[in-house]
């Protein structure tokens, strides 16, 4: 994969504004994704993430509209997901500005979606998002959410969605999500090594070593991070000059 790390915010958004919860619930307000996903272009973010987080759930579009109003201010790749559920929605969002479309629950329940998206729009444009947990001694593939188990293991998934077509891979760990205590090292790993598209790790950032770790021994390609961001934790250019300074290559 290519030698420089991306570093990601994420915007989750509900009801039209920026949310974050901890283990996927208890979410809370943080901010306008519009006037986020600017500042963090300006910052020097390499890619933006917009997960419309209860579309699924609600059984409703992602909403169209404000992610055209985001990617009108910015200049950075930008992935939407949350929601879609056929080549329609896709084709929409990209029409919206979107330049890759993140799938999970519908990929597990229609995995041909995954093949006709390649092949109808790239790979490229296609970002596999897998959301797991750790239950006897295995990880598994949860959909709605993080909400609902099913029995898939994550390595096999993101393997077989790959080879549909997927062009990245998007784990996040239930158990890690929104905590700060870091990434789930051994999926992001496990699944990196048994693929040949980015992966990029999510859930669990709390400090700059936590990006240091899963690029080192998580051999992830992108990081991608919520609350540490729209809280003024850590600051994109500081983060990026310590993974510089600690031998990670990254677009300064």
């Amino acid at each position: 994969m290519g030698l420089t790390k991306r570093i990601i915010p994420c915007l989750d958004v509900k009801d039209g504004k920026t949310v974050k919860g901890i283990n996927f619930v208890n979410i809370k307000t943080v901010g306008d994704p519009v006037e986020l996903g600017a500042a963090y272009a300006a910052m020097g973010a390499d890619e933006l993430v917009f997960l419309d987080i209860t579309a699924t759930n609600e059984k409703r579009k992602t909403m169209s509209e404000l992610v055209t109003r985001v990617a009108q201010q910015i200049n950075i790749p930008f992935t939407v997901g949350g929601g879609i559920g056929s080549m329609d929605d896709v084709s929409l969002l990209l029409q919206c500005g979107a330049d890759k479309v993140s799938i999970n629950t519908a990929a597990v329940h229609n995995p041909s979606l995954i093949a006709d998206m390649a092949k109808e729009f790239g790979s490229q444009c296609v970002v596999l998002a897998v959301d797991v947990d750790f239950v006897d001694s295995e990880w598994y593939v949860y959909t709605h959410g993080g909400q609902v188990k099913t029995d898939i293991k994550a390595v096999e998934w993101a393997k077989r969605c790959v080879d549909l077509g997927a062009g990245a891979v998007l784990p996040t760990s239930k158990k890690h999500d929104g905590t700060k205590d870091g990434y789930a090292l051994d999926i992001t790993r496990a699944i990196a090594e048994a693929v040949q598209v980015p992966v990029i790790a999510s859930g669990g950032a709390g400090t700059m070593q936590h990006f240091l770790d899963v690029f080192r021994e998580g051999k992830a390609d992108a990081a991608l991070a919520a609350s540490i961001f729209h809280y003024n934790e850590i600051a994109i250019p500081d983060l990026k000059k310590y993974l510089k300074e600690n031998g990670i290559e990254v677009q300064m």
